[in-house]
């Protein structure tokens, strides 16, 4: 009997308990990690967050999509793809979505439907503007064609996430 309300007491300790809280920027007040896209033809991408920060690298993809992990002033650290990510300004970062289509010859189907006909493929590499997400697919833009993907076949959007 004791076992039973021990056991009871843990329970109603866990249930009590808030699973994960979802972590908001200190700055912004968005939610982090979140997706954004590189508006600029080029951005530096930096050590810290500051201009005295030396640069590593530069990104050189314009609508790129990046993953924003943390937040300092106007600044943002990102991540690409690839997992490589540093400091950008947060004036090189755009809120319109897009993502990177990773897997090759990807069909764009008509509907949200593995059986519907698919009215052009995507190659993979390329930068797509993101639509309307279901649950598995996404409705995507890239070069003049509209389409719906599977969503395991994209970089730049959550598993889980709806959008409409």
């Amino acid at each position: 009997m004791k076992r039973i309300a021990v056991f009871a007491g843990l329970m109603a300790l866990v249930m009590a308990t808030p699973i994960a809280a979802e972590v908001r920027g200190k700055v912004t007040n968005l939610p982090i990690p979140r997706y954004v896209s590189l508006k600029a033809e080029e951005g530096n991408v930096r050590r810290g967050p500051s201009l005295s920060h030396r640069i590593d690298w530069v990104f050189k993809r314009r609508n790129m999509p990046l993953e924003v992990t943390g937040e300092h002033g106007h600044w943002r650290r990102v991540q690409d793809r690839d997992g490589q990510g540093g400091w950008v300004h947060y004036s090189l970062l755009s809120g319109v979505r897009h993502v990177i289509v990773e897997a090759d010859l990807v069909p764009m189907r008509l509907k949200p439907s593995a059986e519907a006909e698919a009215n052009a493929y995507a190659e993979a590499g390329v930068v797509a503007r993101l639509g309307d997400c279901s649950e598995k697919w996404c409705k995507i833009t890239a070069g003049g064609k509209r389409g719906w993907v599977e969503k395991s076949a994209l970089w730049g959007v959550k598993p889980g996430e709806i959008r409409e």
